[in-house]
């Protein structure tokens, strides 16, 4: 089982990427933009996919318990592909930029909700921690 600090240490490697990637594609052509996304595309798939190979390896009491979470992993995947295709249709100026202005609302939820993620990760980290340092000291 991974350590939660390194898995926090991974998050924050993560974060600091996606906000490398939104630095360098601000300065980037069109075409490097989209195969920029394509390859954030393939990353988050894989990441989605990996939770959903956790949570399916997780004992049956856990998994009980992540059964929202495996929910939320499906939709998240369902959301990606269904952005995907969206993306391939032709845009006019118009509708472009308003689709971009729609992308950017909904990068900034997902960021919100990376950050909601993190304080809750927060918890059940210190959460975990408490109920460690419990149970050391019923065993004493």
């Amino acid at each position: 089982m991974t350590k939660l600090s390194e898995q926090l240490a991974d998050l924050s490697v993560q974060a600091k990427s996606a906000e490398d990637a939104l630095t360098a594609a601000e300065k980037e052509a069109h075409d490097k933009v989209v195969a920029r996304k394509e390859q954030a595309r393939v990353a988050a798939s894989a990441a989605v996919e990996k939770v959903n190979q956790k949570i399916n390896s997780a004992s049956d009491t856990v998994a009980q318990h992540w059964s929202a979470a495996k929910a939320k992993v499906a939709a998240d995947l369902n959301d990606l592909k269904a952005n995907v295709a969206q993306a391939k249709h032709d845009l006019g100026a118009k509708r472009a930029e308003n689709y971009a202005d729609e992308l950017e609302w909904e990068a900034g939820v997902a960021i919100d909700y990376a950050i909601a993620s993190i304080q809750q990760a927060r918890y059940a980290v210190l959460d975990a921690v408490a109920g460690r340092v419990e149970a050391e000291q019923k065993r004493a």
